[in-house]
């Protein structure tokens, strides 16, 4: 019963474009660093094997220190550790995984074609194979099946589940539960899918193990476990340093400052941080401005949204013989047949500047 980490989706180098450029540089250390708590982990779990499903690297420029990083955290896992290159690392004549000085406990799968390795201290079988370029659109899985051996079979595959006609390794459910295999490590989607299974065959994508953007939210790791005949018992284990999150905050009747105090996470000074302000505001709106100077400083890097509308009274003026009255009066029926939220943002915008125009505010 082999003790297994899988993890995929390092996505080292990765540009980190959507946050400031000393903040983008700070991320990439950062997730070099990910690459010693991996070897961490397997110490202390006493991992017999380590699965990394893919897409290690964000594309084929790696940065001389990044790939020392990872050989040196390679080698020090006392255990096999098998690669499956993915459709941003993918193996070919050029790529880092082409060089000759890997750790010799590192098996890299380099054909398309699915390769076996035999495991003997383990009693187990490990599969796998290797994108050649940035796509790839045939079946992996198609007419796989292990042998009837006795032994434990294992595969670790970068690939793309339900999605037949996907350009990213297409792996079918049925595919799957027709392998007989006893564990198939998947890379490619960010999100933990949860263990799942098909037939006798238990699956999972781990996700990546560090978020790079607001698609990538929460908590962000690897899983650990055990593997056997039986099934896979494997916990989510989180590895990430920081995390990120994207936080409605209601303002309706309340001071937009309040509001967004009680909503920061507890480790928003560590994290990255979008707060969406909804619900009801006065003539004024919500002064953004001020708001990312009081609370900037309380979060690794901090971003707001004004989603609010006018709140019901202003509207009461519509129907005044005014020129507010006939201005609130033509954002009103703009408002009520706005084709979407995006328009009526702007129709928001639009009553708050005009308002304030009409007063001699600034604004």
């Amino acid at each position: 019963m082999p003790k297994i980490i899988h993890g995929a989706d390092f996505h080292l180098d990765s540009a980190f474009a959507g946050l400031p450029p000393e903040k983008a540089r700070q991320r990439r250390r950062e997730s070099r660093e990910l690459l010693d708590a991996l070897a961490e982990l397997v110490r202390t779990e006493k991992a017999n094997l380590v699965l990394l499903a893919g897409d290690l690297f964000d594309g084929e420029r790696v940065y001389p220190e990044t790939l020392e990083r990872l050989r040196s955290a390679l080698g020090a896992m006392a255990c096999p550790v098998f690669i499956a290159p993915g459709n941003h690392d993918p193996y070919t004549p050029y790529s880092p995984y082409a060089a000759e000085n890997w750790p010799e406990n590192v098996h890299i799968f380099r054909s398309p074609e699915i390769e076996a390795v035999e495991l003997p201290e383990l009693g187990c079988v490990v599969h796998g194979c290797a994108f050649a370029g940035p796509e790839r659109t045939d079946q992996a899985l198609a007419g796989f099946t292990v042998p009837t051996d006795g032994k434990l079979h294992l595969m670790c595959l970068h690939g793309d589940v339900g999605v037949p006609d996907s350009t990213y390794g297409p792996v079918t459910r049925q595919q799957i539960g027709s392998s007989g295999l006893a564990y198939l490590a998947l890379g490619h989607i960010h999100q933990y899918s949860g263990v799942n299974r098909e037939e006798k065959t238990f699956w999972a994508y781990p996700g990546c193990p560090e978020g790079r953007g607001f698609d990538e939210l929460g908590d962000k790791g690897v899983l650990v476990g055990t593997v056997d005949e039986k099934g896979a018992d494997l916990r989510f284990v989180p590895l990430c340093h920081r995390r990120y999150h994207i936080v409605s905050v209601d303002v309706t009747g309340r001071e937009p400052r309040e509001a967004l105090a009680e909503a920061l996470p507890e480790t928003a000074a560590e994290d990255v941080c979008r707060f969406v302000l909804t619900g009801e505001t006065g003539e004024g709106g919500v002064d953004l401005p001020a708001l990312e100077t009081a609370f900037a400083p309380r979060c690794y890097v901090l971003q707001l949204r004004d989603q609010t509308r006018p709140a019901e009274d202003i509207w009461g003026r519509a129907g005044e013989d005014t020129l507010r009255g006939l201005f609130l009066q033509d954002l009103r029926q703009r408002w009520e047949t706005a084709a979407d939220e995006e328009e009526r943002q702007k129709i928001a915008l639009a009553v708050r500047f005009g308002l304030a125009a009409l007063d001699g505010r600034d604004l």
